[in-house]
């Protein structure tokens, strides 16, 4: 199975969130960060406001990585991520219990498994907004360029989950 796991390709990740995933980690969309009663992406500011917009969540540190590369997962690992996730909702999302929480969890798990559907080492970037209809997103694959003096090594496209 493919999962979406953290990459840093510059160090710009821990200049710009107050918590940084560390490479490696596998990661969720994590738009249930900023779904709650308590938090309005209208009025993020910050280090907030970026990872509302552009990051996903790392499953190991709940930090943010704003690009995430497709990789295999074990079964073992997925559990983790499952595990882990359902932990936080649990302690900082008030789950009422372990069973909801790990319902939560598996949703998340299994959206990030449905981001996956390209080749491995593809990597992807998101763009979230809010609009009327609450939080919207959209996944991008971010493809190389190549190098020259004149233009970036990266770019993004169109055609991602």
């Amino acid at each position: 199975m493919k999962f979406p796991q953290t990459i840093q390709l510059d160090a710009s990740d821990q200049y710009i969130f107050d918590t940084a995933a560390q490479p490696g980690e596998w990661a969720v969309s994590g738009a249930f960060a900023f779904a709650g009663e308590d938090v309005d992406p209208g009025d993020l500011d910050g280090a907030d406001e970026i990872a509302f917009a552009t990051a996903f969540m790392g499953c190991e540190s709940f930090g943010w990585s704003t690009i995430v590369v497709v990789k295999e997962i074990s079964a073992e690992d997925y559990d983790a991520v499952i595990a882990a996730l359902a932990d936080l909702f649990i302690t900082h999302y008030s789950a009422p219990d372990r069973q909801v929480a790990l319902a939560a969890a598996s949703e998340e798990a299994e959206f990030a498994v449905s981001l996956c559907e390209h080749p491995i080492d593809t990597l992807l970037g998101i763009e979230r907004s809010l609009g009327d209809d609450g939080i919207t997103e959209q996944f991008r694959i971010v493809v190389a360029q190549e190098e020259s003096a004149h233009g970036a090594a990266w770019e993004q496209t169109e055609g991602g989950s």
